[in-house]
C-alpha cells in the first residue's frame, strides 16, 4: 500500500528544460511544511528537449529533500497532461503549477492550510502575479487575466462560476477525490496544441467541480509569479489568444445547461457580443488599428459570438470519430 501523501505539486511541461530549473529551485525554498508529506510529479508530455535529464539531475541531487517523480504522456494537450497528474499523484490535495509559475516561498503552506480549513471547497486558487521581461502596453490591465494574472485583491472570497468567473489551471489546488468524481476522463476543450489554440480546458474542469455541488475559491495569501517573455505581449500572440479565449464560450456555458435553456444560452451569446463589437466600434473608431487591447477585446468578442459554431464543429468531430472507432 502506497504511502500516504498530503499535498502534491504536479508541473506539466512541454519542452520546459530550460524553465524547469527555476521552478523547482523555488519549490526546493519552501517553509513551513516539515511535517508535511508532500512530492512533485513532472508531466513530461512529449517533450523534443532534454526535460528528462533534467529531471534525473534533480532526482539525483536533491533526493533527500524531495520526492520527486517523472511521467512521459504521450497524448499532448493540457488536459491529457492534467488527467495523467491526477492518476498519477499521490497527494489529498494536487496543485497544477506551470513551468513558468514561481511559487512564493509559502505557497504549499498557505495552499494546504486553506483546503483544511475550507472542507467545501473543492478547488482554489489565489495571486498571480505578472514576471514581464518587458514593460506591457498601456491598459494592460483589462487584458492581463487572459494571460493568467490574477490579483483579486486581499480578501478571500468565492468564485462566482455561474458567469465563468474563475481562476486559471496554472497555480490552481484541487482535491484529488473531488476532481475524480466530478471531472469526466475525456475533456471536449483539450486546450492548446501545435496550430490548436482554443483555450477553456481548465475552466471545463472547474465547472464540472461548482456544478457537483463544491465550492471555489480565492485565497489572496498564495503568491504566484507568472514568468511572461517578450512574444506573449506582442501582437500576433496577443490576437490569437484572445480567439482562442473566445471560441470555448459558448461550450463552457452549455454545461450543466438544460435543454430548454440552450437556445437561450445560443441568442445571448450571440448577440451579447455583437453588442460589446458595436460599442467597441463607436466608442474606439479612432482607434481601431492603434489600440492593441481595444483590438484584443474586440477580436475576444467577435471569437465568443461565433463560438457556437465551433461548439457545432466539436460536436460533429465528435461524431465522425466515434462513427470511425464503431467502423474500425
Amino acid at each position: 500500500m502506497s504511502e500516504k501523501v498530503d499535498f502534491t505539486v504536479a508541473i506539466p511541461t512541454y519542452n520546459g528544460a530550460k524553465r524547469l530549473p527555476q521552478v523547482l529551485d523555488f519549490l526546493l525554498k519552501q517553509t513551513g511544511i516539515e511535517k508535511l508529506n508532500w512530492e512533485i510529479i513532472i508531466i513530461d508530455n512529449n517533450s523534443h528537449d532534454n526535460t528528462n535529464e533534467i529531471i534525473e539531475h534533480y532526482q539525483k541531487t536533491y533526493s533527500q529533500n524531495i520526492c520527486l517523480r517523472y511521467f512521459f504522456e504521450k497524448k499532448q494537450g493540457i488536459s491529457f497532461a492534467r488527467m495523467r497528474a491526477i492518476s498519477e499523484a499521490r497527494g489529498e490535495f494536487i496543485a497544477f503549477v506551470d513551468d513558468d509559475n514561481l511559487l512564493a516561498s509559502d505557497w504549499i503552506l498557505e495552499s494546504y492550510n486553506f483546503g483544511k480549513e475550507h472542507p467545501q471547497a473543492g478547488a482554489w486558487s489565489g495571486q498571480i502575479h505578472g514576471d514581464f521581461e518587458v514593460k506591457p502596453p498601456e491598459n494592460f490591465e483589462r487584458i492581463q487575466a487572459f494571460l493568467a494574472i490574477r490579483e483579486h485583491g486581499s480578501n478571500s472570497h468565492l468564485f462566482d462560476a455561474a458567469n465563468l468567473r474563475l481562476p486559471p489551471g496554472a497555480a490552481l489546488v484541487v482535491r484529488k477525490q473531488v476532481w475524480c468524481e466530478n471531472v469526466p476522463q475525456r475533456s471536449t476543450l483539450s486546450g492548446k496544441l501545435p496550430g490548436i489554440f482554443v483555450q477553456g480546458d481548465d475552466y471545463e474542469a472547474l465547472l464540472y467541480i461548482h456544478y457537483g455541488g463544491w465550492q471555489i475559491w480565492y485565497n489572496p495569501s498564495m503568491h504566484t509569479y507568472h514568468q511572461i517573455p517578450h512574444w506573449r505581449l506582442e501582437r500576433d500572440y496577443l490576437l490569437t489568444l484572445a480567439r482562442g479565449c473566445g471560441l470555448c464560450i459558448f461550450q463552457l456555458r452549455l454545461i450543466n445547461a438544460k435543454n430548454w435553456q440552450k437556445p437561450i444560452i445560443l441568442v445571448k451569446t450571440i448577440l451579447g457580443n455583437l453588442h460589446r463589437i458595436l460599442q467597441h466600434l463607436i466608442k474606439y473608431r479612432g482607434q481601431l488599428k492603434s489600440n492593441l487591447i481595444v483590438i484584443f477585446e474586440i477580436n475576444f468578442y467577435l471569437a465568443s459570438m461565433i463560438s457556437p459554431f465551433y461548439s457545432l464543429k466539436l460536436k460533429l468531430d465528435r461524431i465522425l470519430e466515434n462513427t470511425t472507432i464503431e467502423n474500425e
